[in-house]
């Protein structure tokens, strides 16, 4: 069964951004860092724009930064912007209503669901993209940052 990796690659286009400050980065290069193609760096990069994470500016100057202070964004919003959705679906069919199993045992998964998704979300809304860089990256982090906007 597939997994996504759009959390992870998201968490680290957001941590590179908090290492440079201010500074625009292009897509390009983030792309080298992660090792993927800036296509996907792109899509990733609207769904994180939309949730007001980071903006970009076009032309040849051009690239993108984050909307607002590395401690003032929390993994959980990162989530949010890219995931969105429950860790597991759900039956792509009804289950058969004649089994007893059958009938039952959405109402089951659907609680685990919820329970699973809260925990995640309860500890994803506790570390901040600032720890993220202070573990990943301990120097960047002891820089004095600028104050955002």
């Amino acid at each position: 069964m597939p997994t996504s990796s759009r959390f992870a690659i998201a968490v680290h286009m957001l941590t590179l951004m908090a290492r440079t400050d201010e500074e625009c980065i292009k897509s390009e290069d983030i792309a080298r860092s992660v090792n993927t193609n800036a296509v996907v760096i792109r899509r990733l990069m609207c769904a994180l724009s939309e949730a007001e994470l980071l903006v970009s500016q076009t032309g040849p100057c051009g690239g993108s930064k984050l909307a607002r202070a590395p401690q003032a964004i929390t993994l959980l919003d990162i989530y949010r912007a890219v995931e969105g959705g429950s860790l597991f679906a759900l039956h792509r069919q009804k289950p058969n209503r004649h089994c007893t199993v059958g009938r039952n045992i959405e109402s089951v998964l659907e609680e685990v669901q919820a329970q699973m998704d809260e925990a995640v979300e309860g500890v994803l809304e506790t570390i901040t993209l600032e720890k993220v860089l202070q573990t990943v990256d301990p120097k960047a982090s002891r820089r004095k940052r600028k104050t955002y906007a």
